[in-house]
């Protein structure tokens, strides 16, 4: 069983806008996270079904940091929850649940020119490449808390 934790929470109320750190935020099925782009379906990849949350590996993370001495933390990543001790590439098409969430994976979360754009970074894609996250489906909504446990249904 594949089963981690959440590290970090990050939502951004808009478009390019700041990912904003959060201790816990509200999740609706089939609509996000509360205050989140995507729950407004704003964001960029919001017309892409099964994109309510997103999340990633703080081991990537440290990865890409020391391979590539890109800093990636602090929600510049763009992605919603960052993980520890999970393999999020293994979640692809597996229902799991995030603390009381049930979620499904529903494609990795591969990086794009918008992302190193944004960064104004070179090489973000290329060191995200197949180690980018995950995009996942809310099944089942509620409030998602730091600390929280990941684990294959």
């Amino acid at each position: 069983m594949t089963t981690g934790t959440i590290r970090a929470i990050h939502v951004a109320a808009e478009q390019g806008a700041p990912m904003e750190p959060r201790e816990s935020v509200r999740a609706v099925a089939g609509r996000g996270l509360e205050g989140d782009r995507y729950f407004d379906t704003e964001g960029t990849f919001a017309d892409r079904a099964g994109s309510d949350c997103t999340l990633i590996e703080c081991e990537t993370l440290e990865a890409v940091e020391c391979d590539y001495d890109l800093d990636l933390e602090d929600g510049i990543h763009r992605r919603n929850l960052t993980t520890e001790g999970v393999a999020l590439n293994h979640l692809v098409g597996e229902q799991f649940r995030v603390g009381d969430l049930l979620c499904e994976g529903t494609e990795l979360c591969e990086p794009c020119s918008y992302l190193e754009g944004h960064l104004e970074r070179e090489g973000v894609r290329e060191a995200l490449v197949h180690r980018g996250g995950l995009r996942a489906r809310i099944l089942e909504g509620g409030v998602v808390r730091l600390g929280a446990a990941v684990e294959r249904v």
